[in-house]
This record gives C-alpha cells, sequence and structure tokens, in this order.
C-alpha cells in the first residue's frame, strides 16, 4: 500500500470526473487517465478492516478473479490517502454494460438469463461467494464474457461451493425488486437451464434456483 500525500492525491484527481459518491463524500472516481479511483472509509475501529483494508480486498480479488479465467477490473495501484482518511485502490474499469443497464433499457442479448445462470454456475463451481451479487455488478464485455465489478466483498475459496452457500447468493441476486422482475420474467427457466450446463447437474441446479 502506497502512501499518498495530500499535494500528490489532488494532483491524481485534478480534472477528474465524479461516478458515485454520497454524504460522507466521494467514493469513485474516473480520473483524467481513464483509469478509476474507488475510495474507501473505515466504518468501525474494530474490524477486519484494520488489518485486510477494502482497497487490499478489492486488488486481492481482482487478481483472484483473472486467475480463474473471470473478467473484472485490472488494479493498478493500493493507496492510503491520510490526509482524508480514506484507502483507495486506482483499476482500470472493466469495460461494457451492466446487465441491470441492459435490462432497464430492454436491450442485449436474446439468451442473457441463460448467460447469467451458466456464468453464476461457473463462480459457484469456481468457489467464489460474491457477496453483493446483483445485475449492478455484472458487466457484459464488448467480446460478449461476463464479468464482475466491485469486487471487494468476494471470497474465492479452493472448491466449489456448498449448496446452502450457493442459495444464500441466489438471495442477493434476487434481492432487488427490479433485477428479480427482469430475472423471472420467463419463471426463471433460461436462468435455470444455464445454471444446469454451467454446474453440470440439473440437480444441483433444481436445489439451489428457486421456482
Amino acid at each position: 500500500m502506497i502512501r499518498l500525500s495530500h499535494s500528490d492525491y489532488l494532483a491524481m484527481r485534478a480534472h477528474a470526473r465524479v461516478i458515485e459518491a454520497d454524504l460522507l463524500g466521494n467514493k469513485v472516481l474516473a480520473l483524467s487517465d481513464g483509469s478509476f479511483l474507488k475510495l474507501f472509509r473505515r466504518k468501525r475501529l474494530l474490524s477486519s478492516a484494520a488489518w485486510h483494508p477494502y482497497a487490499n480486498r478489492f486488488a486481492d480479488n481482482a487478481r483472484g478473479l483473472a486467475a480463474l479465467g473471470i473478467c473484472s477490473p485490472e488494479p493498478v495501484a493500493v493507496y492510503r490517502i491520510r490526509s482524508i482518511a480514506r484507502d483507495a485502490v486506482r483499476y482500470r474499469p472493466l469495460a461494457g454494460s451492466t446487465l441491470r443497464q441492459l435490462a432497464t433499457a430492454g436491450t442485449g442479448p436474446a439468451d442473457l438469463r441463460y448467460r447469467l445462470g451458466r456464468f453464476v454456475a461457473r463462480l459457484h463451481q469456481l468457489g467464489v461467494y460474491f457477496r453483493s451479487l446483483h445485475l449492478g455488478n455484472i458487466v457484459l464485455t464488448p467480446a460478449g464474457e461476463l464479468g464482475l465489478i466491485d469486487v471487494a466483498d468476494l471470497r474465492i475459496t479452493r472448491r466449489p461451493l456448498h449448496y446452502h452457500r450457493r442459495r444464500r447468493n441466489m438471495k442477493h441476486l434476487l434481492r432487488i425488486e427490479a433485477d428479480r422482475a427482469w430475472l423471472t420474467a420467463d419463471g426463471t427457466a433460461a436462468f435455470r437451464a444455464g445454471y444446469a450446463e454451467g454446474a453440470g447437474d440439473t440437480r444441483i441446479a433444481d436445489a439451489v434456483v428457486p421456482t
């Protein structure tokens, strides 16, 4: 983790465009060179973020996903910015549109629900548990591949996920009403078929994908 002075931080963010912010300040900036800077604050004094900051988690998880052949942002550097009490990760963003954008616009390939099912099953088979799994964090790239963004809240294990973790992850995917409406427009038939193919077993899909 690189210690970034306040003057260097101001120079880095000069002419940046704010992508995301809340009442406590900026959260994601698009920098002038095309890279993004994601800022993290520590929410509690006693937390796992004290010894494994979220900025590091983001970078580590992005590299872990890349090693598994899953598209994700490319980390450039991780910073500690004491002057604003933030850690930050600078990365090259994953090109494409989120599935939420495609669902809202009514665009995207006709088999997108099927592809999503196959992709989620692949994640589960590879041992990827993404707590922030929703259509806003899944991207369809210009090459037609699905990938993940905003990957700080993610774990990669060495074995396929157990059934209960898969079911819990499905609840994450379906918890937002608009996402659920799009995904279940056909009764989850296409998503279920894709999940069955990705898992290599229809019984797993029957046990995991809600009806």
